[in-house]
């Protein structure tokens, strides 16, 4: 792992003490068009893969941390920096989706995708985030 994931890792095990669902859906309704839809569909995947009963807890506290992660105003790139802002939370995110992959299936990305359209319309390209999933 290098330098740089090491940092996002111990992040996202601080981060996870800030989540709950609350503050995570004010944050995304918020800042979902600022964040743009890559950063926003893999939030909603983390999201919606947490809700499955059969996902272990294990994989739930990176899901939980990654998302705590995004959650929180002060991180290694403020959220408020324009053009790099979220840089740091999609590291954090993909991260997170690397580590739960085997838990995202089609439901997972279907109600992801369904949201993501509610907030960004039909044509939103979600083959980048897709890709690492593979």
């Amino acid at each position: 792992m290098t330098e740089n994931q090491d940092e996002i890792t111990k992040s996202i095990e601080s981060a996870s003490k800030h989540y709950s669902d609350e503050k995570f859906w004010e944050k995304l309704k918020k800042f979902a068009k600022k964040a743009g839809s890559s950063v926003v569909y893999a939030v909603l995947i983390l999201y919606y893969t947490l809700q499955k009963p059969e996902v272990p807890a294990s994989s739930k506290a990176i899901i939980i941390g990654a998302l705590g992660y995004f959650i929180l105003p002060f991180d290694l790139i403020p959220d408020i920096a324009v053009g790099v802002g979220y840089t740091d939370d999609l590291g954090a995110l993909g991260l997170a989706l690397l580590k739960i992959a085997m838990y995202v299936d089609d439901e997972v990305k279907h109600k992801a995708k369904e949201k993501l359209k509610d907030w960004f319309g039909d044509n939103v390209d979600t083959s980048d985030v897709d890709e690492k999933l593979k």
